[in-house]
């Protein structure tokens, strides 16, 4: 039987087309990737989208256009008996964006340290400028597709 893990991702362009990026600490990892995450049974992708957003950054967002969607086979790093589907669309901040940002990566505070002790993971967010983001600015494999790709065709 196969099973398949369906993420949904966001591609949030700040002021000077800057690229939002979530620092994340996870399984004994450091991973930096765009906001975003699971899907959930009975759940649309843009939806999914929208909840990981306001679960994670407390950020109501809109969804606009779709960006990509894996087109190769990619195993999990978490599971190997799953196959990773990742959907890429750029979003936009309906509000003004109130998580704290930070300006290096994994520059975790003590509450999202204390988070980490309570659940093993933890994340921040920070922009990274346009003339410095490319694939090696984020860390897992569809991600950088993306990065190349966003910096290919913008």
């Amino acid at each position: 039987m196969q099973l398949f893990n369906v993420r949904v991702y966001g591609i949030l362009l700040g002021e000077n087309k800057q690229v939002l990026v979530s620092d994340e600490y996870i399984r004994g990892d450091y991973i930096t990737k765009y906001p975003g995450g699971g899907l959930e049974f009975g759940e649309g992708t843009r939806d999914c989208l929208k909840r990981e957003f306001k679960e994670e950054m407390d950020l109501d967002i809109e969804v606009t256009d779709h960006l990509y969607t894996t087109d190769f086979f990619q195993m999990s790093a978490f599971n190997p008996e799953h196959q990773i589907i990742s959907i890429y669309y750029f979003v936009r901040a309906l509000e003004p964006i109130k998580a704290p940002l930070r300006t290096k990566p994994f520059d975790f505070d003590e509450r999202e340290l204390r988070i980490y002790a309570e659940r093993k993971e933890t994340e921040t967010f920070r922009f990274i400028d346009w003339a410095v983001f490319n694939g090696a600015s984020v860390t897992l494999p569809i991600d950088k597709v993306v990065a190349d790709l966003l910096k290919e065709k913008y």
